[in-house]
């Protein structure tokens, strides 16, 4: 009893009890099965309290009509009205990647459901009735003394919702070709299709909440109107985003890679200078360096998918440490590089860095650079 005691009083459950719809109960509600025939209240789910909340804060708009005021409205409404067939949406899909896949989905003519005018006049008539019965529950809630719903009220009104909200999920269905049809007429080059498919949706079921069926004439007239209006708009705004924020492609602002292009082509130029400088030893390298050289960066063979020796191996080849090795090296490289410097490199025009703007003056260092192919 005491965990029953604490889950009730947690404050997870005071911050839902404090969301949840007020519901005025009454004495005789409020005994329960003892006092009253029809049992306890009954606690509405959270999809039924996010519902009376939006109801109960926002008026219920209703197309008016004089049959809504007759004796046993609901009967001759609902219970004498001849059965309409409803559609299979099924081989609906929104999203279409072109107009030939959009083509072949469109659904069959044994598959559609194309409704006359006296069966859109039972189904709207259905569809703003269940709407004015909400109002009028909203007007009596907002004349009470409590303002606030008794648990039949709210009861009703949620059933009076979910019949309203069948009947425009039915003509909804029943017209979407007719928003498939629109968009592959007019189609818009700039708009994506799918994107246009939507917007004729949406406009579709403000067309269905506004239409008036005493006027004489078919739905599908007014929800084309609708639906073309839709699809202006959604061009218009789509235009004006594009004046404001242009994505199209500017030449101008693409990477140019030529400064890239011009180090690797000096890169690949130096490399085989070096290679020149020791092949035909124009640094004056005595034979142990020309061996070490040959024999570290493989110029001996031409061989380039060897791997270099280390200094270890070619110590043991010319019989010294792995030490003097690198020492032989280092004063070969010196020599490789003075040679580079006053032959190859200055013959060249300044290369600028990598992260200086092209026509920058810039001072090149000589280096040695090794050939990639070599490594």
């Amino acid at each position: 009893m005491q965990t029953t005691r604490y889950t009730a009083n947690s404050p997870f459950d005071r911050i839902k009890r404090r969301g949840a719809v007020a519901v005025s109960v009454t004495p005789a509600a409020s005994r329960g099965a003892a006092g009253d025939k029809r049992g306890p209240t009954r606690r509405f789910s959270p999809e039924d309290e996010r519902i009376l909340r939006d109801l109960l804060t926002h008026e219920q708009d209703f197309i008016d009509n004089p049959a809504f005021y007759e004796r046993d409205a609901v009967r001759k409404i609902y219970d004498e009205a001849p059965q309409i067939r409803k559609p299979d949406a099924s081989w609906y899909h929104p999203v279409m990647d072109d107009l030939n896949t959009a083509r072949g989905r469109l659904p069959k003519v044994t598959e559609q459901v194309i409704l006359t005018g006296a069966e859109e006049k039972v189904l709207f008539l259905q569809f703003n009735y269940a709407r004015y019965r909400i109002w009028d529950l909203q007007e009596k809630i907002k004349a009470g003394p409590t303002q606030k719903p008794t648990q039949e009220q709210a009861e009703e009104m949620l059933h009076w919702y979910r019949k309203a909200d069948q009947i425009r999920e039915q003509l909804a269905e029943t017209n979407l070709a007719l928003v498939l049809a629109m968009a592959k007429r007019t189609r818009m080059s700039e708009v994506d299709f799918a994107d246009l498919v939507s917007e004729g949706n949406m406009a579709l079921l403000r067309a269905i909440d506004k239409f008036d069926c005493e006027r004489g004439f078919k739905f599908s007239t007014y929800a084309c109107r609708a639906i073309l209006k839709a699809f202006s708009r959604q061009g218009m705004k789509l235009s004006k985003y594009r004046q404001r924020f242009p994505t199209d492609f500017d030449p101008k602002l693409e990477k140019s890679n030529h400064l890239d292009t011009k180090r690797a082509e000096f890169v690949s130029d130096a490399a085989s200078e070096v290679k020149r400088i020791v092949v035909e030893n124009h640094a004056d390298l005595t034979d142990i360096e020309r061996t070490v050289i040959e024999h570290r960066f493989r110029l001996e063979s031409g061989d380039t998918e060897s791997k270099p020796l280390t200094l270890e191996q070619v110590g043991q080849i010319i019989g010294v440490t792995k030490e003097r090795v690198r020492q032989i090296q280092n004063k070969a490289l010196e020599k490789i590089r003075i040679e580079l410097e006053e032959g190859f490199l200055q013959t060249l025009p300044d290369v600028p860095e990598a992260d200086e703007a092209p026509g920058a003056e810039t001072e090149v260092k000589p280096q040695v650079v090794r050939d990639p192919s070599l490594n």
